[in-house]
């Protein structure tokens, strides 16, 4: 039986849920082939966990080109509405023809924002940056990122209500901040729902023999990317979190909590080569540093194995072959790691400035899952099976690199459209 629309009711072919590269890329692919969609990103901006990058491997190159032609497909295109602070709520229906609610929670700031910053610039209050992993502050009302889209600044809720807010208002000179906007909810009819809400790092405070939270100078690999970043909270300069201490040494701790029964027990892919991308930004910054990277087994697959075999060639860069069990503190700061070389039985013991973390990828969907009737894997995958309702793209169905993910997305769409069925 057709369901009768409510006059609010937006329509579309394809729902995608996630606004990162493989969100992103299933709905520019779909919508450029003509099929209207609806892009969801519960966030105030769109670009995922690629705006926390400093450079892609193995070519080091920055990833804000491949946002900017995005962001141009995107903001030329008709067919595709994009809306970012939007949670899906409930799914009803199936392929075809289901019926979605979403909640779109405020910004408090409106289409006239041109991103100017006067109201930043007189704000009091501060807030952890939390695209910075809490090392460093904004002010209440912030940009997501030099890169965001929208270009547009954003109130955090916790302090839409404060008195001291209105001193951004008044400072607006273009109305654009409005703190009285509530939440709303919209329904939505669509074909085909894509899942792409991607991963978050493993809680590194977990691990406990590696003292991450205890030990200043133990840091992950997610927030190594955003020191090493221009827009990071050193302005791209890479130094120790205890002092600002410039790196004499440093060690990269591969599987920290990763192929673990007691953690995560699966490979994430891309943490050997993400820890040897970084490796290549010390040996930048600091071309006497002596960079330790302690393996398991390095995961390189492909033309990969090409970057993995130029960084064997670094002189500056060791690979210990072993699973670091400790790390410890020294009286100035330093940290000791120790690890059983696996190849030849000794106990070694390196000291560094500082130690990063190579932390696992965990799918989204382990904690957050889709509200509808789907099987996940043991550490909450999306299982893609061929009666499933909605269809996984990217790093909710396994771990792996962005130019994979892109792919990923790109044939989600595909199966999107088919799912659709004829356009609405």
């Amino acid at each position: 039986m057709e369901r009768a629309r409510a006059e609010n009711t937006l329509t579309a072919d394809l729902l995608v849920v996630g606004g990162g590269m493989a969100g992103m890329t299933a709905a520019i692919e779909a919508s450029e082939v003509g099929r209207k969609v609806i892009l969801l990103e519960k966030g105030p901006s769109l670009g995922g966990a690629v705006t926390r990058m400093h450079q892609y491997f193995p070519k080091l190159c920055p990833p804000l080109c491949g946002l900017e032609i995005n962001y141009k497909r995107l903001r030329t295109n008709k067919n595709v509405r994009v809306m970012t602070l939007t949670e899906v709520q409930s799914i009803s229906g199936s392929p075809g023809n289901y019926l979605v609610q979403l909640k779109i929670n405020p910004r408090f700031v409106n289409e006239r924002c041109t991103a100017c910053g006067a109201c930043a610039k007189v704000c009091g209050i501060e807030r952890d940056n939390e695209h910075n992993w809490g090392m460093d502050k904004t002010t209440a009302i912030y940009l997501p990122h030099q890169m965001a889209y929208p270009m547009r600044y954003v109130v955090d809720p916790r302090h839409a209500a404060d008195s001291r807010m209105k001193v951004c208002v008044e400072a607006c000179e273009y109305g654009a901040i409005e703190l009285n906007q509530r939440p709303r909810t919209v329904a939505a009819e669509v074909g085909s729902i894509i899942w792409a809400t991607g991963w978050v790092p493993y809680d590194a405070a977990k691990i406990v023999n590696l003292g991450f939270g205890r030990i200043p100078n133990v840091i992950t690999n997610v927030m190594m990317e955003r020191l090493a970043a221009e827009d990071g909270p050193t302005g791209g300069k890479i130094m120790r979190p205890s002092d600002k201490a410039e790196i004499r040494s440093i060690a990269f701790v591969q599987c920290a909590g990763s192929r673990d029964d007691n953690h995560l027990p699966y490979c994430s892919a891309v943490c050997c080569l993400a820890s040897m991308k970084q490796a290549a930004y010390v040996r930048e910054q600091y071309p006497d540093a002596e960079i330790s990277v302690f393996y398991i087994d390095v995961r390189s697959p492909g033309r990969l194995e090409d970057f993995y075999v130029k960084m064997q060639q670094d002189e500056k860069i060791h690979f210990l072959r072993g699973k670091v069990a400790q790390i410890t503190e020294e009286y100035n700061g330093d940290v000791t790691l120790e690890a059983e070389d696996t190849l030849t039985g000794t106990i070694q013991k390196v000291t560094a400035s500082m130690a990063v973390l190579a932390t696992g990828m965990v799918p989204a969907t382990a904690t957050d899952k889709p509200p509808i009737n789907i099987e996940t894997d043991e550490y909450g995958f999306l299982l893609q099976k061929n009666d499933v309702p909605i269809i996984g793209a990217g790093t909710v169905v396994r771990p792996r690199e962005i130019s994979a993910t892109v792919q990923d997305g790109t044939g989600a769409a595909l199966k999107g459209i088919i799912a659709a069925g004829t356009s609405r």
